[in-house]
């Protein structure tokens, strides 16, 4: 019988250094967070909800923050390498690590994928007779080579990607605040929402469904805890990271919506491109559009490189507990898992296929693959807190930072995180995140049990 193996949380980096900052934590969270799920998943959550989009990334902004909290907690009692992966398998057993792990890995190289498709779309808008294939290639390779260097070039970059963005989304709050409140045009304000078919054009069931796209777009915010196994400070860093991240992606996020929507109406929205694009449009400002290209292009690759550093770092941790080839554990002398880095490329060559095959519908595909493993593992962090929690409470531990709420807070999130698995099964738009989530489960499942369980355990092995 497997037994529930210890982790010991001074093992932090596993061959892994240390030189990530408090602010580069925060901005390799908003990297990950702020991409294709803003700028184009946005067009889908509206096409989906009408004006009540609004809500639908309220309720996912909710859940994104019982998720922080939870691996903010856990976190700053234990920050190891793997993070929450571990976690699983510390409180809720070997197989449950193994899985969690996994199942965050697979969201992850799809999630990459989602971002270099959507590369390839935006270089044509500039170079329309050059193939996009040719794009995801060229910048996939920028991108493997940054992560093939030490975590400071890759903090360092990251940084800068995403300092970019969050500049570029402030200014495009300021210019919406203008169009909203001081525009003499009154075709601008919150009358919008309410001009085709109200404020829930589609009905309840299209405010929930659009949720799904919600906790997509914050993806990337369990970055935090994966990266403190790299940071100078991991329990300081963690805490700060997380109170400035969630502010941040509140304002990114529900503000940013809430203002599209009060510019134009959903109809608009839903003909043109990007959200932003058509917002863009009404301003009237010289070259506006292509400089938000370049913005959309950054925030692709800006989150791409977020993701595939996650996932990485992720089957890095999985080579150190025995369940991936061991070449994913060893790092060059810069301290970057290279092995893993280019088996974490494999997302980059689903993309490649599918963006060659259905190259209309190529993000609506990819981002249905990922979502199951971003919901799945949401879910497990919730259910791991959970345990952890009465694991502190028997041991008679004390906690330095505290998910507020708890017990209602983590199980109320994993019941709403469980809905939405069930929910993806109804929208068309989603049609391939069980179809796909169902049958990895069973085949991981299936690799676990015939492989890795029956391995012989080494005795004090950390299990990160």
């Amino acid at each position: 019988m497997l037994g529930k193996q210890p982790v010991r949380a001074t093992d932090v980096g596993s061959g892994l250094k240390k030189t990530l900052t408090p602010a580069q934590m925060s901005m390799i969270a908003l990297g990950s967070a702020i991409g294709t799920g803003l700028f184009a998943g946005s067009k889908l959550a509206i096409m989906m909800a009408g004006p009540s989009v609004i809500l639908s990334y309220v309720i996912g902004g909710v859940v994104a923050l019982l998720v922080m909290g939870a691996l903010a907690e856990m976190t700053v009692k234990q920050p190891v390498a793997g993070s929450f992966g571990v976690y699983a398998e510390r409180y809720l057993g070997r197989f449950a690590g193994y899985l969690t792990k996994y199942l965050y890995w697979s969201a992850l190289i799809f999630a990459v994928g989602t971002e270099v498709s959507a590369v390839g779309e935006y270089m044509q808008y500039w170079f329309p007779q050059i193939s996009g294939l040719w794009w995801v290639g060229i910048f996939s390779a920028v991108l493997l080579a940054v992560n093939f260097s030490s975590v400071k070039v890759f903090g360092t970059t990251e940084y800068w990607f995403s300092a970019i963005k969050v500049f570029a989304v402030l200014a495009f709050i300021i210019i919406a605040l203008w169009l909203v409140f001081h525009n003499p045009h009154d075709q601008f304000g919150v009358h919008n929402y309410s001009a085709e078919g109200g404020f829930f054009a589609n009905g309840l069931f299209g405010t929930w469904s659009a949720v799904i796209v919600a906790i997509f777009s914050y993806m990337g915010i369990e970055a935090i805890s994966i990266a403190a196994a790299e940071a100078h400070n991991p329990k300081l860093a963690v805490r700060k990271a997380f109170k400035v991240s969630f502010l941040r992606l509140l304002l990114f996020y529900v503000f940013t919506m809430a203002l599209i929507l009060a510019v134009a109406p959903t109809s608009e929205l839903i003909s043109g491109g990007s959200p932003f694009v058509t917002v863009m449009s009404q301003v009237g400002i010289p070259f506006a559009d292509s400089v938000l290209n370049f913005v959309l292009i950054i925030a692709a690759l800006s989150a791409m490189n977020a993701q595939l550093y996650a996932a990485t770092r992720m089957l890095h941790s999985l080579a150190d507990a025995g369940h991936a080839p061991h070449m994913a554990h060893r790092t060059n002398r810069a301290g970057a898992p290279v092995h893993a880095v280019w088996m974490s490329a494999g997302g980059i060559a689903v993309a490649a296929i599918v963006y060659a095959l259905v190259p209309e519908g190529g993000f609506g595909i990819m981002l249905s693959l990922a979502t199951f493993g971003a919901l799945a593992t949401w879910l497990m962090i919730l259910l791991t807190h959970v345990s952890f929690r009465r694991k502190v409470k028997q041991d008679h531990e004390s906690l330095e930072f505290k998910l507020f709420g708890y017990p209602a807070a983590s199980i109320v999130g994993a019941l709403l995180l469980a809905a939405l698995l069930v929910t993806s099964f109804f929208v068309p738009q989603f049609k391939y995140t069980l179809i796909f989530g169902v049958p990895f489960v069973a085949v991981m499942s299936l690799l676990y049990w015939l492989v890795f369980a029956t391995k012989k355990q080494h005795s004090g092995k950390d299990t990160v």
